[in-house]
């Protein structure tokens, strides 16, 4: 298994290794050093490496243009591989597993002549999504002069290992995907070759070991609000959470603010509302009422598969057009951040946790999940794929 230092690309895939592992398979997972713990409490065997990406520490160093969040993922591929396969000469598996942003993986894998599979934690490609999200979204970066010398290098990377194939088919078209996301996640699921990808949903474990959490006796209702792990520097957004919130009757608030804000930035703290730098996210949505997110993968999935209404505040990347799902399924409202007012914020909770419908619709969508077959199904498949 190979893998970047993200807690929103590891963690998707930790169940999957921890059940592969227990079903007797020797798994090596290639993990920067940051992670280390976390892939080898599964019971695989770490092969670290160094990684040149920016890190959840830093997530401004990825910039604000289109080429700064795909420049990085090559550059780190270029210099990744010679160590990867170093690390691996002589001992080479007999089945490559990569999250979507590991690109030597996949060269690894031409390499070595053994299948490839795709664990992808966020949506794919449908029939139809070059035309209609792929080339349009691309097509300001190859206008550029930097953007032309990125898809030059990368199909130069490419072809000096052997892969005559263009770089967006190389990223994007896996020969064959697990994808660990519900189907109701994923746009247009309708026209995805599920023959390629197949929807295998949350692959969730029991956390015990983030910690549990305790719902007060005298809470009527609880709100979780969390922009996870890398966008958190928002010190404003939670003064609006604490404005909406701070001794609504009958709802008490569990606030996560991340490490890049001082609680003292948030001013007088009312009693209902508990403030932390990280929580056990999925103990406390088991026993939530409604969820203020940012949307990520993970999160979006979590709230589904525990039935709790949510609130989108997107921040980058993949969550504008998670928000945007969630609100299509009937189940969320996504609230831009510059419209995450004190009283949006408080109306929208307030409208989707005392909606039946949305319960109603929640409770269908965790019911489908389910039947997705998760970390044990996800196994299965990985086994067929064995020579």
């Amino acid at each position: 298994m190979f893998s970047i230092a993200a807690h929103g690309h590891v963690n998707p895939s930790i169940e999957v290794i921890r059940e592969l592992v227990a079903r007797g398979y020797r798994v090596s997972y290639a993990i920067p050093p940051s992670f280390a713990g976390k892939v080898s409490a599964t019971g695989a065997e770490t092969v670290l490496w160094n990684s040149t990406l920016p890190t959840d520490d830093d997530p401004e160093a990825w910039g604000t243009e289109p080429i700064d969040h795909i420049e990085p993922f090559l550059d780190d591929a270029i210099q990744a591989l010679p160590q990867l396969a170093e690390a691996f000469a002589g001992d080479e598996p007999d089945l490559v597993l990569h999250d979507i942003t590991s690109y030597p993986a996949r060269v690894l894998a031409h390499r070595w002549g053994v299948p490839a599979i795709s664990l992808s934690p966020n949506l794919v490609a449908w029939e139809g999504y070059e035309e209609e999200v792929g080339e349009p979204m691309t097509a300001a970066i190859r206008a550029t002069e930097r953007g032309r010398a990125y898809y030059a290098r990368f199909a130069s990377w490419l072809s000096e290992n052997g892969i005559g194939v263009h770089p967006d088919p190389f990223v994007g078209r896996p020969a064959r995907s697990l994808v660990l996301i519900p189907r109701a996640l994923q746009p247009n699921a309708e026209r995805v070759d599920e023959g390629v990808h197949s929807f295998v949903g949350a692959c969730h474990g029991d956390r015990t070991e983030q910690g549990e959490w305790r719902r007060p006796a005298d809470a009527g209702k609880v709100l979780l609000v969390s922009l996870g792990s890398a966008f958190t520097k928002q010190p404003g957004f939670y003064r609006e959470c604490v404005k909406a919130f701070g001794e609504l009757p009958g709802w008490h608030v569990v606030l996560q603010i991340g490490k890049f804000v001082d609680p003292a930035e948030l001013g007088r703290v009312p009693a209902n509302i508990e403030v932390h730098d990280w929580v056990p996210q999925q103990a406390i949505l088991r026993q939530a009422d409604a969820f203020i997110t940012h949307a990520g993968a993970g999160g979006s999935q979590e709230g589904l598969a525990t039935a709790t209404p949510m609130v989108a505040v997107p921040q980058a990347v993949d969550q504008f057009g998670n928000a945007d799902m969630l609100a299509s399924l009937g189940v969320a409202r996504h609230l831009p951040m510059e419209e995450a007012t004190a009283d949006n914020l408080r109306d929208a909770v307030l409208a989707l946790s005392g909606d039946p419908e949305v319960a109603r619709r929640l409770e269908e969508i965790r019911r489908s999940m389910r039947l997705e077959g998760g970390t044990r199904r996800a196994a299965d498949l990985i086994e067929a794929e064995l020579p």
